[in-house]
């Protein structure tokens, strides 16, 4: 009881932020410590800056997952609290919409499992992703890179990105495909176009540029004849429908989903955990650069903290969190590490999912729309798994590493399918992530010793793994990652393993 004391003083004692100097921005080469603020309107204006950096995948992969996007923004504000109570106000992060669990959470779809399956298995994950953390936290960092080294935590990442093709091929792309090219278009263009902030939130104006074109289309060119997700044959509809908009009202609470339970289902989400743990440290070390401090005591906490927001989260039918990169990002722009930015950010939110109107217009995103924002964020998904190979120079000459995570990637990507009994079987991403874990151990226990000896020449940490959760973090901007001695962004660091520049 004395301890649980003392943990309730010290986070109360967090809330006593410090005013940074006379509350303006900070000059160039000094930044807001997290236990800082500045004045509360500029504070204010920081938290709104990270609502929209987070706002496009923490609404859009709910979406795609087949969840009430309203009630998954109001949750992530919810998490967002609890995660930064749990670290201590050390970690200034956001907790927005994961995209780790997007494939499974398609195959629990195409096994006739609903929504109270899908929340259902991904708390399943949060509760083994707050185990791992405890794990972390009392046995240290070396024990999770022994299990899960970068050669398998990228091939694990690149599986996930890569078994969702055939949803974007299938479901959303057919819908509107000149729609689809133009929203992949923009987004490719304002990517590469753009700079700084407007560069790290492509994928939302992407969205926003798709949902207008949606519109004019409407409006100048009529309905249009193509297959919808709910029936095989082409059928005539507007690209677009604000019924549903018009019904709904301004204020109250979105739908609420409680969660059911299936060993089949929680085993073709639990690889996600795997990804989330090298996205969760590789922020904590962001941060931990940028801050100029010392986070490794808290980075079990940290992905503790992750694991218990999914759960809360998923419990009443939201969607699984982690942290942003996009916040991170907007931290390095800002050099405002102040950990009440993101409490405005999370209370905003939490607003937001009161407002079922706004809800409604989320949720009818066309899926012409969401087909070219697809192809691209599943592709960047895949591809950070061969940016963690990279960045942590593993070697495919090594039959270790190439011979089983071969045949791991190919068997998620199939997907192949492994029936054990008559209802019970493994496939796709589950099966995959199992090849590719197993069968690396394996590969390394049987190796002779030249083999083995030349794993030590790789990168062994999981400091550089990619992020996952939220991809278009990747689209431009300074590296949140990097920033130099003063904390300005943009400058790469030597971290004895190659330049990182995301």
């Amino acid at each position: 009881m004395g301890q649980l004391v003392v943990h309730v003083e010290e986070a109360l004692m967090a809330f006593g932020w410090k005013l940074y100097g006379d509350g303006k921005t900070p000059p160039l080469g000094e930044a807001v410590a997290p236990d800082e603020r500045l004045s509360w309107p500029r504070t204010v204006g920081i938290g709104a800056q990270h609502v929209v950096a987070m706002f496009g995948a923490t609404f859009v992969f709910p979406i795609i997952m087949g969840l009430d996007a309203n009630l998954a923004i109001m949750m992530s504000g919810v998490a967002t609290i609890v995660f930064l109570l749990i670290v201590k106000n050390r970690v200034p992060s956001y907790l927005g919409t994961s995209a780790a669990f997007v494939g499974g959470v398609a195959a629990i779809r195409t096994n006739g499992g609903d929504s109270s399956d899908v929340v259902g298995a991904i708390l399943v994950a949060g509760v083994v992703l707050a185990l791992v953390g405890l794990l972390i936290h009392f046995a240290g960092l070396g024990l999770v890179n022994k299990v899960l080294p970068p050669a398998v935590t990228g091939a694990v990442v690149m599986l996930i990105g890569f078994n969702l093709a055939p949803v974007a091929a299938s479901t959303y792309w057919p819908q509107d495909q000149w729609v689809a090219l133009a929203t992949m278009t923009f987004v490719i263009v304002a990517s590469l176009a753009l700079r700084g902030f407007l560069a790290r939130i492509a994928i939302l104006l992407g969205l926003v540029f798709g949902y207008l074109l949606s519109v004019l289309l409407d409006a100048t060119a009529g309905p249009i004849t193509s297959v919808l997700p709910t029936g095989p044959d082409p059928v005539e509809h507007d690209r677009i429908n604000f019924d549903s908009v018009s019904q709904a009202d301004w204020f109250g609470f979105p739908d609420f989903t409680g969660p059911s339970f299936s060993l089949n289902f929680s085993l073709l989400v639990l690889p996600a955990v795997i990804a989330l743990v090298a996205e969760n440290v590789g922020h904590v070390k962001a941060v931990a650069e940028m801050t100029k401090r010392d986070l490794d005591p808290v980075m079990g906490r940290a992905v503790f903290a992750d694991g218990v927001g999914t759960v809360i989260a998923t419990s009443v039918g939201g969607s699984p969190t982690t942290t942003y990169a996009e916040n991170i990002g907007v931290m390095a722009a800002t050099r405002v590490y102040s950990t009440a930015a993101y409490y405005v950010a999370a209370i905003v939110a939490i607003l937001l999912g009161l407002v079922p109107k706004f809800g409604a217009l989320i949720n009818i995103v066309p899926g012409g729309v969401l087909g070219g924002i697809t192809v691209v964020l599943y592709g960047m998904i895949g591809l950070l798994g061969a940016k963690i190979w990279k960045e942590n120079r593993v070697d495919f000459a090594n039959p270790i590493n190439l011979v089983p995570l071969a045949a791991g990637i190919i068997i998620g990507i199939g997907p192949v399918r492994l029936q054990i009994t008559d209802n019970f079987s493994l496939e796709g991403i589950a099966l995959g992530s199992i090849v590719a874990v197993a069968g690396w151990h394996l590969a390394r226990a049987l190796a002779p010793a030249d083999m083995k000896a030349a794993l030590t020449r790789e990168g062994t940490s999981l400091d550089s793994a990619s992020t996952l959760g939220h991809t278009h973090d990747q689209f431009g901007g300074a590296d949140p990652s990097s920033v130099d001695e003063v904390g300005r962004p943009g400058v790469p660091h030597n971290r004895g393993e190659g330049t990182l520049n995301r």
